[in-house]
């Protein structure tokens, strides 16, 4: 880890004017931060203290919307009344993600801003080419070991999966993450690799998060996240769902889905084609089942991550069929 500039910001117009500092990077929680300087793929200038800035923190929860400040920390936001109430699936994406020290002290912007877990990245000693540290270099990862990357949205420059549970929680309902003057659908703030994968969050220099806005809807309330691992805890998905689901009041027909996937794409992936499938269908299980293979449409492996595209279907049906249970 090399040496760096500290700035203990007092206020938010301070932070943000601090963040347009060549290599400036904020620090909120840490564990993202310090994670990746301790491998050496984070490298600041100046590290930005916002940790302390009042107001930042707050969680506001009614039937119509969810406002999260940027500093919430997850285990706040996961264990919060109205969020089990009225987004079960962020709550339940929450308390999967990560261990529970990490989840005290990891705060929900932060979490947002996260990077990829391919060890290709994370590793600049033995894997010198990797477009995301080194634009134009190359990608390790394609020809490499593959287990863990994406099928969905990739390049040939970029296969690294997006970790994240909270943003494929949050793709699914339709929010929104506040840059000061931008907002933004968290959707549109994940970008596709494309031929600059080092481009990940749509944010500007002089920007940074200050809140999280989700809209309440009779789906979000009807909600779980189902994540599939190699082990029960302390991993990563190698598929997950968020999965939001209204029926019509005959207790059978879907009104309304919402559906997005974890742990097989480049970025929270939303799954449209599978929602317009099931929208005026009748629930059951044949029905769920053959829809849910949309979820793969455009799917590429490279080898040891083919199983991701049967995976991940199955895990979308579970999740929906689950929720017609309890309907």
């Amino acid at each position: 880890m090399r040496d760096f500039s500290y700035v203990r910001a007092d206020s938010i117009e301070a932070a943000r004017k601090a963040t347009a500092l060549p290599g400036a990077m904020l620090l909120a929680g840490g564990t993202t931060l310090v994670d990746l300087a301790k491998c050496g793929v984070a490298q600041p200038e100046t590290v930005v203290d916002i940790t302390h800035l009042k107001g930042l923190d707050t969680i506001s929860v009614d039937a119509g919307r969810a406002t999260l400040g940027a500093l919430a920390k997850m285990s706040h936001v996961a264990d919060h009344a109205g969020i089990k109430s009225h987004f079960p699936a962020v709550s339940e994406a929450l308390w999967q993600a990560a261990s529970a020290q990490l989840r005290n002290m990891a705060t929900v912007g932060g979490n947002l801003m996260q990077r990829t877990r391919c060890p290709y990245f994370r590793d600049p000693s033995n894997f010198s080419a990797c477009n995301k540290r080194e634009p134009g270099s190359g990608c390790s990862a394609i020809g490499g070991v593959t287990r863990g990357h994406a099928v969905l949205g990739t390049s040939q420059a970029c296969i690294a999966m997006y970790p994240g549970d909270l943003a494929t929680a949050l793709v699914a309902f339709d929010a929104t993450v506040h840059l000061g003057q931008r907002v933004l659908k968290v959707d549109d703030f994940f970008q596709l690799p494309g031929d600059t994968p080092e481009r990940e969050h749509d944010i500007r220099a002089g920007e940074m998060i200050t809140a999280i806005e989700i809209p309440g809807s009779a789906a979000a309330r009807r909600s779980t996240y189902l994540k599939v691992r190699d082990r029960q805890s302390y991993e990563f998905a190698a598929a997950s769902a968020a999965v939001g689901l209204e029926l019509e009041a005959d207790g059978r027909t879907i009104r309304d889905l919402r559906v997005a996937l974890g742990g097989v794409a480049t970025k929270p992936w939303r799954a449209r084609a599978v929602e317009e499938a099931l929208k005026g269908k009748v629930l059951d299980e044949d029905t769920v089942r053959k829809a849910s293979g949309l979820a793969m449409e455009g799917a590429v492996d490279h080898g040891a991550n083919h199983y991701k595209i049967e995976l991940a279907p199955r895990v979308v049906a579970r999740a929906i069929l689950k929720l017609g249970e309890t309907a």
